[in-house]
């Protein structure tokens, strides 16, 4: 959707002018260019359901990148051996932290980088280890924690934000085959507890906060837990800890493994079938679930996503920020190491010039790194789109003019498969400049990503933006777009480590000889499905053996292929709820369309199957929020207007016509809705690590405003 054009004849005459001399002499280049699209995939038996399988990879799934490299270890000392004196992990150095009351009287904690003295210092740049030094740190870890008792095959768990020693950590585990339970540094005490007694535990890596903050109230509930390891230097002493279990810090136990007479012990590797990871999910629903995934599964998936990433190679920079504990993460970084990319590290709070943690004038961690590869996930990526579009409105006259002329002509450009590098300089360079201003790859991830967003990340981020569909069960691999197809709402043809093929669905009546294109629930099928659920015998029953022995996953999403092999993700089984007359609604349909609303930040959308229309929580933007409550006279704080009726009644007109614009049907539109004074964040508890909706914790949470929307019935 183009942007609204309210210009000055003039200068829109004069802008053409200028378009039209600047595309003759740049078409033929471009035009050449545009012949590279391709198919992306093809049914191998030719029947509209599939299996689909890449062009490339019609014959055979492709299982690894080198030959013999089929396990993590291998993987990371293969990298260590191309690579030795290489940066490989960076961290940044804080130089101060200092309070900030904001106006609402709430406090907020910010870091101050070097930006404002880096004439004078060099504090805060990042620092980094190479892919030589990481080896010899995981090595000696790993020898410690075999000294302090741990057997191979006998589970590990990290308990612990992103950061490079819960790297150093997982490839210490790898190198001695101890499997490696991931827990979300964000879940709630009975959570961690599930997790770590149905794993049988007895060693956990943790972080100084969040052993204080969450383990150390749950120790008593875990009683085989013995060792605790803290990545942190200080302090190096524990006391106040329940008796049989010893805190260790990290240093300590790689000093111990380093010792000579330690180090030459002989290690047993791992095997490619032999479990890496038991990763739990974040729990969108009911109890997190332990997915078994193997060395073989990782291989095979990161062989299948490095495919989809033109020119990966050690040149490259990758931004770590989302939780190492996510199937997209892991695997992301991952592929860099196998080609030998450096990885940064950061965080949500501190990733932009403007994140929340960053002190006004200083930089953030994108500024500081200038990544060239990047993953995030929607909810990120459509907080930057509603950043800058304030920021447009705020612009004067003739920067709004030339802002909206650039971006309708680098839209039709897009469209066209030709490039706009005159654009890209005069006119996107600042907004490109909010993730560092190198980014040439930005892949989307764990949720379904809006067309608006995308199509605004393609045009003013100036670089493609590549969508991905996977699972936690799929080690993360499903498809990946390829980076010339700009078109929006599709997620790309399958990887060369899988394939994809439909199945009916009756009840939600979408079927595989549907016209003009097949629909239905999405099978994946190859090396990267992994080993199942960890003790969860009934749960497994989403994964089955074909006959020729391959693996598969019923994902539960519904999609659709379309002529060139791209896969588009339509509905979900769980997300689609009947109501009382009858109709359909895709709840999950619904949110996606109403987040391109301004007024709203995030939405949840809600039906009851005995009821006849649906309701919705809506977490409104603030700025949009308080600009509205002026323009109406209605007066109130925050909380206040979140809570106020003439406010829900504005905000519902105004979300209905949204609605009605993106031809949503009427039954699908809420008729009812409450506006949450609160973000919902991990923090809350409502949302899960990649801010995907946690859809029992949100009715639990607003049970009551449920009961008043629906009548109070």
């Amino acid at each position: 959707m183009k942007l609204k054009e309210d210009l000055n004849p003039m200068l829109l005459l004069l802008f053409h002018l200028m378009v039209w001399i600047y595309t003759f002499l740049t078409f033929m280049p471009s035009y050449i260019l545009s012949w590279v699209s391709r198919p992306d995939a093809h049914s191998v038996l030719g029947c509209p359901e599939g299996p689909y399988r890449a062009v490339s990879a019609t014959k055979r799934l492709a299982t690894s990148l080198h030959p013999g490299v089929d396990t993590l270890d291998k993987m990371f000392e293969d990298a260590a051996m191309r690579f030795p004196h290489r940066d490989c992990l960076g961290t940044r150095e804080v130089i101060s932290e200092e309070d900030e009351q904001q106006s609402n009287g709430k406090v907020f904690k910010k870091v101050k980088s070097d930006a404002e003295s880096v004439v004078r210092s060099i504090l805060g740049e990042y620092c980094w280890l190479s892919y030589a030094e990481i080896l010899t740190a995981a090595s000696q870890l790993g020898s410690g924690l075999a000294l302090l008792g741990q057997q191979p095959k006998n589970n590990v768990a990290i308990f612990c934000e992103t950061r490079a020693e819960w790297i150093i950590a997982a490839q210490a585990c790898f190198m001695y085959n101890f499997p490696l339970v991931t827990l979300y540094s964000t879940l709630g005490g009975p959570a961690i507890a599930h997790g770590l007694n149905e794993t049988q535990v007895t060693l956990v890596i943790t972080s100084r906060e969040l052993l204080e903050t969450r383990l150390k109230a749950i120790l008593i509930e875990v009683p085989r837990l013995q060792h605790i390891i803290v990545v942190d230097n200080t302090p190096t002493s524990w006391p106040g800890y329940p008796r049989g279990i010893s805190v260790h810090n990290m240093a300590a136990v790689q000093k111990l493994g380093a010792r000579p007479e330690n180090a030459a012990r002989e290690r047993k590797p791992a095997l490619p079938s032999d479990i890496a990871v038991i990763m739990y999910t974040s729990g969108s629903t009911g109890i997190p679930k332990g997915v078994m995934i193997s060395h073989s599964n990782i291989i095979a998936c990161i062989t299948g996503m490095a495919e989809r990433i033109p020119n990966l190679c050690e040149e490259d920079t990758y931004i770590g920020y989302l939780p190492l504990a996510h199937v997209l993460e892991l695997s992301a970084e991952l592929v860099c190491f196998s080609h030998g990319c450096r990885i940064g590290y950061s965080s949500p709070q501190t990733l932009a010039d403007q994140s929340t943690k960053i002190k006004k004038g200083s930089k953030g961690d994108a500024s500081a790194l200038q990544p060239t590869l990047m993953a995030a996930v929607p909810e990120i990526m459509d907080r930057i789109y509603k950043n800058v579009m304030t920021k447009v409105e705020e612009m004067n006259c003739v920067q709004r003019t030339l802002f909206i002329l650039a971006y309708n002509y680098k839209l039709e450009q897009l469209a066209k498969g030709y490039s706009t590098p005159l654009c890209d300089k005069l006119v996107f360079r600042k907004i490109r400049s909010l993730l560092g201003g190198r980014t040439r790859v930005l892949l989307s991830g764990g949720a379904p990503l809006s067309a608006t967003t995308q199509r605004f990340m393609n045009v003013c981020l100036c670089c493609p933006v590549g969508q991905g569909y996977g699972l936690t069960e799929t080690c993360g691999a499903g498809t990946i777009s390829e980076l010339w197809d700009y078109s929006t709402g599709r997620v790309g043809g399958p990887l060369v480590c899988c394939e994809i093929k439909l199945k009916d669905w009756v009840e939600g009546g979408y079927r595989r000889t549907d016209k003009p294109h097949p629909r239905g629930e999405i099978l994946i099928g190859g090396p990267n499905v992994t080993m199942g659920y960890y003790k969860n015998e009934v749960k497994n029953q989403d994964f089955f053996v074909d006959e020729n022995g391959q693996r598969w996953f019923c994902t539960g999403d519904i999609g659709e292929f379309q002529e060139d092999g791209c896969l588009k993700i339509i509905d979900r089984k769980k997300d689609l709820v009947k109501l009382q007359a009858g109709e359909y609604v895709s709840l999950g349909k619904v949110e996606a369309v109403l987040k391109n609303c301004p007024l709203v930040e995030n939405i949840c959308a809600y039906a009851n199957s005995d009821e006849t229309y649906v309701i919705g929580f809506v977490v409104p933007n603030q700025k949009q929020l308080l600009a509205l409550a002026d323009q109406y006279g209605i007066r109130g704080t925050w909380e206040e207007l979140c809570e106020s009726k003439a406010m829900e009644e504005l905000v519902l007109k105004i979300i209905t016509e949204a609605a009605l614009a993106a031809q949503l049907e009427r039954f699908e539109i809420p008729l009812k809705i409450c506006l949450s004074p609160d973000p919902w964040t991990p923090e809350t508890g409502l949302v899960t690590d990649a801010f995907k909706l946690k859809r029992k914790e949100l009715k639990t949470h607003y049970q009551d405003d449920i009961e008043r929307m629906y009548g109070g019935k």
